[in-house]
């Protein structure tokens, strides 16, 4: 069974009292990649101590290590981020700077241990940008070696400057499901595909 560790990077705690939307958007993905199988895992970033820097393991009870693991064993890494000034937000931001240290610790052939695994991204906000966030996003994950199917993100914006959350929905709307069966459906068969003809690499 293919494996993927989702990021929740909201910047509300799971001791919130308040829904996030990210957490909405991304529990609707993990049920589409679910029908795909796909055994998710979910890491809610802002819950664990996760230290600035771009090393494997910046010390002073530092949770990276530990997540670093998790992520090694997935096939699938998933990117779930509210807009936050037209941005990913902070804490996105933060997760994919410590994935940077992969860059250094390339195999005989230049791959990066992050090669084979299948980037994916969700992105939700009542202000516009959900494109720019996602194309931020998927740049830096192809430069952190990871691969992207088509159509691999999903996404919810609403009208800008209003209180509508997406998690005030019943149910997501049909154009977010749509998007999100596609995101997950593509991303599962580029990773089975990955999984049995790896990345040849390169002759240093």
């Amino acid at each position: 069974m293919l494996k993927a560790l989702a990021f929740n990077c909201s910047l509300k705690s799971s001791s919130s009292a308040e829904t996030s939307s990210t957490e909405a958007l991304l529990s609707q993905l993990i049920s589409q990649l679910h029908r795909n199988g796909v055994e998710t895992e979910v890491v809610r970033a802002v819950d664990h101590d996760i230290k600035p820097g771009t090393d494997h393991d910046m010390g002073n009870g530092d949770a990276w290590p530990a997540i670093r693991a998790k992520l090694l064993a997935a096939d699938i890494v998933v990117i779930a981020t509210p807009i936050w000034l037209g941005q990913p937000s902070s804490v996105a931001k933060r997760v994919l700077e410590r994935i940077d240290a992969f860059i250094e610790e390339l195999d005989e052939k230049n791959r990066m241990p992050t090669f084979g695994k299948v980037g994916l991204v969700a992105v939700v906000g009542n202000e516009d940008g959900a494109h720019h966030v996602a194309a931020e996003i998927y740049q830096a994950m192809n430069d952190l070696g990871f691969s992207l199917a088509p159509t691999a993100v999903t996404y919810w914006v609403g009208e800008a400057m209003t209180g509508k959350e997406y998690s005030e929905f019943k149910k997501p709307p049909e154009k977010v499901a749509l998007a999100s069966a596609m995101a997950a459906s593509a991303t599962a068969h580029l990773a089975k595909l990955l999984r049995a003809n790896p990345y040849p690499g390169s002759a240093k």
